[in-house]
């Protein structure tokens, strides 16, 4: 199944579909109120999937929730094994939609898909937007066994920064990578030995995914010779890294892992910065 899902498909009303609007921000569920998909169940990006910061030296800022929360979650959610989960949000999948999509499939759950473009795509579509809160029907907690997959902590991605087997990808804005600025977290810079591939470089001009083989290549350009399962992403906090992942898995690309600490641990560790372009 396609990672992407686009806002023509049928799939979309289906009956065992859920759909899902993940958004982040304060004020992100007056934005849901203001216009979203009919039939479209609220999440938000901190308070849903990520666990409360008691300190982000330790997780950074968006550590994934308890497996049980998040099965939890997904029973207030109506999901089950046999649901067919689409999910978007209102910034072209890279915050809220990837980051449920990704956690989706950590925990085995495969029959899920984002929606191309995100909001923005149905808006252009002329879809008619719903006001109205929707309310799901909760079904049992998600029978989830073992924990999110295809995670690394900081002591691995620290190895891998630094092994010519292995890649570390950065896929923050430029400018905060290179050290030039650094609008959230402490200190600009980057992870020693990581390379930079900006997520916008997943994007068209739309705020829709690239063709799978227009993707393929920039990736593989970027990946040369490194065995994908070798292959850590990070940005931030773990959120925009996300979006990069599902590009890579629409581009026939699995197996890359995500260190969900990213920037916003690594920073407040006191460990090597790196400020130049490699």
């Amino acid at each position: 199944m396609s990672p992407l899902i686009e806002i023509n498909d049928p799939a979309l009303s289906g009956a065992n579909t859920i759909l899902i609007d993940a958004r982040a921000g304060q004020d992100s569920y007056q934005r849901y109120l203001a216009g979203h998909l009919k039939n479209a169940a609220f999440v938000d990006l901190d308070k849903d999937l990520a666990a409360p910061v008691t300190d982000a030296s330790k997780g950074g800022r968006h550590p994934l929730p308890s497996i049980d929360d998040f099965a939890n979650l997904l029973g207030k959610l109506g999901i089950t094994p046999q649901s067919h989960v689409l999910v978007y949000d209102d910034k072209a999948g890279a915050f809220g939609g990837a980051r449920f999509w990704w956690m989706m499939r950590a925990i085995g759950h495969t029959s899920v898909q984002v929606l191309n473009g995100g909001l923005k795509a149905a808006v252009d579509a002329g879809v008619e937007l719903s006001t109205d809160a929707y309310t799901p029907t909760p079904v049992s907690p998600y029978p989830v066994t073992g924990d999110f997959s295809d995670t690394v902590d900081i002591y691995e991605t620290s190895l891998a920064a630094h092994d010519e087997n292995r890649l570390v990808i950065d896929v923050r804005e430029s400018p905060r990578y290179q050290g030039q600025t650094e609008p959230i977290d402490l200190i600009a810079g980057h992870i020693p030995g990581a390379l930079n591939l900006p997520y916008t470089y997943n994007l068209d001009a739309n705020g829709k995914y690239l063709p799978a083989e227009t993707l393929r290549k920039i990736y593989e350009d970027t990946i040369g010779g490194v065995t994908y399962n070798e292959v850590i992403v990070h940005c931030g906090s773990g959120v925009t890294a996300c979006h990069t992942l599902l590009g890579m898995d629409y581009a026939g690309i699995s197996g890359p892992k995500l260190y969900v600490g990213s920037w916003s641990e690594w920073s407040r560790r006191h460990l090597p910065i790196g400020t130049t372009k490699r």
